[in-house]
């Protein structure tokens, strides 16, 4: 047994909750095999006593065999507080210069319009004299240049060589759609797509603004661990709809966040329901799921969305829904509750 050997055998060891194992994390100082013995030095910065206990275990599991046995492998576990960070993973975690606030937009699966969500609520917010930004995280299926508008648009660079965010509806805007054409897809491992999503943060000339949405992509993958990483969030939202195939999903997402220690904001409900012209409400994916996901997890629903032809409708035609005053649209109304139920949840108002 060779120590790359090992150190491949690591690399089958994921970091507890996510597809990214612990040596792309950086979690492995030192790996050798010294007179037939593994010798593994790690270093975790975690608050959750889980975390180190199941890489611990899992690690053992895979070297064991290899090596005939536990009592010839030395795992090293040195566990530390993330410094500095509200919320962050990693010593590496930090707010970005003149951001207040940054808020994730999350959902533990595709499909349930988390992206529509982030559009609106972002929105939503300016609406309410807010300077907000919104970075579309999803690099290999960027939405947000079509919704808002501008998928013909390219970002420029300033004399500082900093990237500078496209203006549209009040927000300031970033996705890998801006670089792209249509027809392009977006080729890239786990390192590559850390590097990019580093960059849209940590390189772009944000400036100053109240809020930062993070429209991540679904899922519990790389670009998710990347941003705790990089960035110090001060929560996040849920998105999810009612049925419970989208609710198993939505706990995921939820159970991601609480290990790296970003709390969750709270869920909003989407598709919710129809609502007829005469008034009447049909449940056409069930009824109640995220409310009860809400009283378990103790955390606020923060709004349901109503499924309406018209939200998708002016999404792909460059206009969110939230555009619109409350009083003219039901979805509207919805978008800018949610908005305000989060403002005050966050800030204690």
């Amino acid at each position: 047994m060779t120590t790359d050997k090992l150190r491949a055998a690591l690399a089958s060891v994921n970091y507890p909750g996510f597809s990214r194992d612990i040596v792309s994390f950086g979690l492995v100082k030192s790996s050798e095999v010294v007179d037939g013995t593994a010798q593994v030095k790690l270093q975790i910065q975690t608050r959750d006593a889980a975390v180190p206990k199941t890489i611990f275990e899992e690690c053992h599991q895979v070297l064991d065999p290899l090596f005939g046995g536990a009592e010839r492998v030395r795992i090293e576990i040195d566990v530390q507080d993330p410094p500095g960070a509200q919320g962050g993973e990693s010593s590496g975690s930090q707010k970005l210069p003149g951001v207040k606030r940054i808020i994730a937009v999350g959902s533990g699966k595709g499909g349930v319009g988390k992206s529509t969500v982030a559009s609106n609520l972002a929105i939503a917010l300016s609406k309410q004299g807010l300077s907000v930004g919104l970075l579309d995280c999803d690099l290999y299926g960027p939405s947000v240049p079509l919704m808002l508008g501008v998928s013909n648009h390219q970002p420029q660079a300033n004399e500082h060589d900093q990237i500078v965010p496209i203006d549209a509806h009040g927000l300031k805007l970033m996705s890998m759609g801006f670089l792209l054409s249509d027809q392009s897809p977006v080729i890239v491992r786990g390192p590559m797509a850390t590097r990019y999503t580093q960059q849209f943060l940590q390189q772009v000339a944000w400036g100053e603004l109240d809020v930062l949405i993070l429209d991540l992509p679904p899922g519990t993958g790389d670009i998710q661990l990347t941003l705790v990483q990089t960035v110090a969030l001060d929560g996040a939202v849920i998105v999810t709809t009612p049925q419970e195939v989208a609710m198993i999903d939505a706990r995921k997402a939820v159970a991601m966040f609480a290990k790296v220690n970003v709390p969750i904001l709270g869920l909003i409900e989407n598709m919710s329901y129809f609502e007829c012209d005469h008034g009447e409400r049909y449940h056409l994916f069930g009824q109640g799921g995220a409310k009860k996901e809400c009283e378990r997890l103790k955390v606020p629903l923060l709004g349901q969305i109503p499924l309406e032809p018209v939200i998708g409708q002016r999404c792909d035609g460059g206009e969110p829904i939230a555009n619109l005053s409350p009083a003219e649209s039901k979805s509207s109304a919805a978008f800018h509750n949610a908005a305000d139920a989060l403002l005050r949840h966050v800030t204690g108002t």
